[in-house]
């Protein structure tokens, strides 16, 4: 079996404190590299003046190799180009998007470091897998250094429509670049439909089957690989979290309220202003549940150095306070806001105590939050998971209740449905989710990617 090789823009290495298990990426790349042996690249997350620094040491059957950045990579190719660029663009957020042409230097620059930096490292029969945004031009580069090794990419959040892609100034070469890929893997079908749209008609490539595109010479395969979770330790975990201090003090402090949770990054593209909004409504055209329903919404800082970021967090925070202040009692408040995060094993227990999941991103490659709230439920009396369309984690979460995140009005009815549906049916919905959670985990994505990419 070839050596596996996973480049990424951080690494989640031990030397560092962590075990790198924790998320579900970390998990589904540990368990392929420990199974046959391999080296994960990218960046150390450490920002020094000359940068391009390399940190090769081994972890059992792992070699883990770590690059150094400087400021002005930093901020060129990470808040800039990637951060500023591609990931409002990629989220439908043309008003939001920065394409400023010194960040796309600075993009190609830190690929270009990425790449002299990897080579030497690479073996002959390596398979190489490279993931996310970050990286896009990053197999290109190394084919332009002699690398004949088979190449995979997997792209994390969603690809965008043709006609939004187009605004991009530099989509031809962004797209040609991914056609030095042997496989590109999408979140889902729309996504991967999408990006042969663009190939077909708007850079003048052709179809060579169903999943084959070529494009200046070169083809390239793709596929839908839904990335999942780890479905039965997430369920363990939850359960044995379900009786912890923690757990135990917000249960406590909800009483026999119903708590409604969210948990995502402070990002614009969760959706969270108009989540607060559909809460309003809630509370306002369903005036039963003033008193009786708290929402627990978790928002830790993200991407902080970037404006975006902070106009979102002044907006989230106002949203919140307009509602406590118009409908809080004084012995109930209606939102929780915290603007920090928690662990994973705290977050399970919290989810395994709620009513409602609460889930609206306004455009989001899958969602794994949602798929974990739907694992951590009491299979007794579990939640009800209301979760928005525009998340890859509804094609495949069929028992959730689907809304559209822009429709306030819409979303409180679906809260409105949640809280009053029977104990039978919210056991029959989620059934059929954790059923097909259990079926389609973590190790089954990195699997079926896997065996798609040797076949390529």
């Amino acid at each position: 079996m070839s050596r596996l090789v996973v480049v990424s823009n951080r690494v989640s290495a031990p030397r560092q404190g962590r075990t790198g298990g924790e998320g579900g990426l970390a998990v589904g790349i540990l368990a392929a590299l420990r199974e046959r042996g391999g080296l994960w690249f990218g960046w150390s997350g450490k920002i020094t003046e000359q940068g391009g620094n390399l940190d090769v040491f081994e972890h059992g059957p792992i070699t883990y190799a770590t690059l150094d950045l400087t400021a002005r990579d930093y901020e060129e190719y990470y808040s800039g180009f990637a951060n500023r660029s591609l990931w409002p663009l990629f989220h439908y957020r043309l008003d939001l998007a920065d394409f400023t042409r010194r960040y796309l230097a600075g993009y190609q620059r830190v690929n270009a470091l990425f790449a002299s930096k990897l080579l030497p490292h690479l073996q002959d029969d390596d398979q190489i897998w490279i993931h996310d945004y970050h990286l896009i031009p990053l197999a290109d580069q190394l084919r332009q250094a002699g690398c004949k090794q088979k190449i995979g990419f997997f792209l994390h959040i969603p690809w965008p429509a043709p006609e939004v892609l187009v605004a991009l100034p530099n989509h031809r070469s962004l797209v040609n670049s991914l056609c030095a890929y042997d496989l590109i893997g999408f979140q889902t079908e729309i996504d991967r439909q999408a990006f042969i749209d663009y190939v077909l008609r708007d850079a003048g490539g052709t179809q060579i089957d169903e999943a084959t595109v070529e494009l200046h010479g070169r083809r390239v395969t793709t596929g839908a690989y839904p990335i999942s979770i780890d479905t039965e330790n997430l369920a363990k975990m939850a359960e044995e979290a379900s009786s912890t201090r923690h757990t135990e003090r917000l249960r406590g402090s909800v009483r026999d309220r119903d708590l409604i949770v969210g948990v995502d990054r402070l990002d614009y593209s969760k959706g969270l202003v108009a989540r607060v909004e559909a809460f309003e409504h809630l509370l306002k055209a369903y005036p039963a549940n003033r008193g009786r329903a708290v929402f627990l919404q978790i928002a830790p800082p993200s991407r902080s150095d970037v404006p975006e970021y902070q106009h979102i967090r002044g907006e989230l925070e106002a949203a919140c306070g307009r509602v406590n202040a118009a409908y809080a009692d004084f012995d109930w408040t209606p939102i929780r806001y915290l603007n920090k995060g928690f662990s994973r094993r705290l977050l399970t227990g919290f989810f395994r105590v709620s009513t409602i999941g609460l889930i609206t991103p306004l455009r989001d490659g899958m969602n794994l939050v949602a798929k974990e709230y739907v694992a951590c439920q009491n299979p007794e009396d579990p939640g009800a998971l209301v979760l928005s369309r525009f998340a890859g984690a509804a094609r495949e979460l069929e028992g959730a209740l689907i809304v559209n995140p822009y429709d306030n009005e819409g979303v409180a009815e679906a809260l409105q449905s949640a809280l009053a549906m029977s104990r039978d049916e919210r056991r029959e919905r989620w059934s059929a989710m954790f059923d097909y959670l259990r079926r389609h985990d973590i190790d089954a994505w990195r699997e079926a990617y896997l065996k798609a990419l040797a076949d390529t």
